[in-house]
């Protein structure tokens, strides 16, 4: 039986976090991927395999966006490790200085662990380490060429295992998340600091259709929305607004996600970013729907449905907005 591969990014947080900060980069982060895992106090792990697909990302790039788009929103640099497992990836963050990613790809594993000092495999305590350097034993390709029953007269048969299953990058550990996220979240980076009011319209118009699509998909609907603004001098302004009911209807989450803009009043200032995240999500068939005698609310329902077809089949830019054309 075959199984897929999985890709893990381990990344460290360059930044001294409150427990409220901490946890609002968690929440984000589980917009890019539900399989998000706190490793507190200054580190997360995510299971990027099946955020691979949506985004239409390589592993390595899929990474580098998620740390650009921390230094934007919150001005947080990061290091990072991406492997195939959370033992590899959390070792090759270690390795990494800020700002860089080292990624360990499975076919290359074996042979980036074998130079690397024992003590870098996680557990490794003094005693543990004392004992092999006694024997000559100081790195992990040391330990690879040891036989099982050397390593077992050394250590005894349960550490002597569990240390030859690390040694050769074996984690089965699946990447937990301590509950699942209640919200979806998305952002752009602007790619440069922006004044003009129209293009900040056309951003958060994007975003509100890229939630849209992404409830509907996930046949969820959200009953609150928030929008966070950074600025050019890594300041940012957060407003939230109550849906007059839960939807999962892009129009009506444009209507929300712009009047929020609006009230901001953002003539003269310089933008960097914008982050939409849509908050009290509930399954589309237990929430209830307002009735409309207006016949265009059933045709622009008729009308997403079958946007949202196309896009499945010739891909996510297939049907946009007239507003975000060209």
């Amino acid at each position: 039986m075959s199984t897929r591969q999985r890709h893990i990014a381990h990344l460290h947080l360059h930044a001294s976090l409150s427990e409220a900060q901490y946890t609002d980069v968690i929440e984000y982060l589980s917009g890019i991927t539900p399989h998000v895992q706190a490793v507190p106090p200054d580190a997360v792990q995510l299971d990027l395999t099946s955020a691979l697909r949506y985004f239409d990302l390589s592993p390595y790039d899929m990474v580098q966006t998620t740390m650009m788009r921390l230094q934007a929103l919150y001005g947080i640099d990061c290091s990072a490790g991406l492997a195939g497992n959370r033992m590899l990836a959390a070792m090759a963050a270690d390795a990494s200085v800020p700002g860089e990613t080292t990624w360990v790809p499975a076919a290359d594993a074996a042979d980036w662990l074998y130079p690397r000092p024992v003590t870098a495999l996680p557990g490794i305590g003094r005693a543990t380490a004392q004992t092999l350097g006694r024997y000559g034993l100081h790195t992990i390709g040391q330990v690879v060429d040891l036989p099982a029953g050397t390593l077992q007269r050394l250590l005894g048969a349960g550490p002597a295992r569990l240390l030859a299953e690390r040694a050769r990058g074996r984690d089965p550990r699946p990447v937990v998340p301590s509950e699942p996220a209640a919200h979806l979240a998305a952002d752009v980076v602007l790619d440069r600091d922006s004044l003009d009011p129209a293009r900040h319209h056309r951003a958060v118009l994007g975003l509100a259709d890229r939630i849209g699509q992404r409830l509907r998909g996930e046949r969820q609907v959200a009953g609150r929305l928030t929008l966070t603004v950074r600025y050019a001098d890594r300041s940012s302004t957060t407003r939230t607004r109550a849906l007059p009911e839960p939807t999962d209807h892009s129009p009506a989450l444009a209507a929300a996600a712009l009047g929020l803009l609006a009230s901001l009043g953002l003539q003269r200032a310089r933008v960097r970013a914008f982050a939409i995240r849509a908050d009290g999500l509930r399954p589309a068939d237990s929430a209830y729907r307002q009735l409309s005698l207006d016949p265009g609310d059933a045709r622009a329902h008729a009308a997403e449905a079958a946007a949202d077809r196309a896009r499945r089949r010739f891909g996510p830019e297939a049907v946009r907005p007239a507003a975000l054309a060209g």
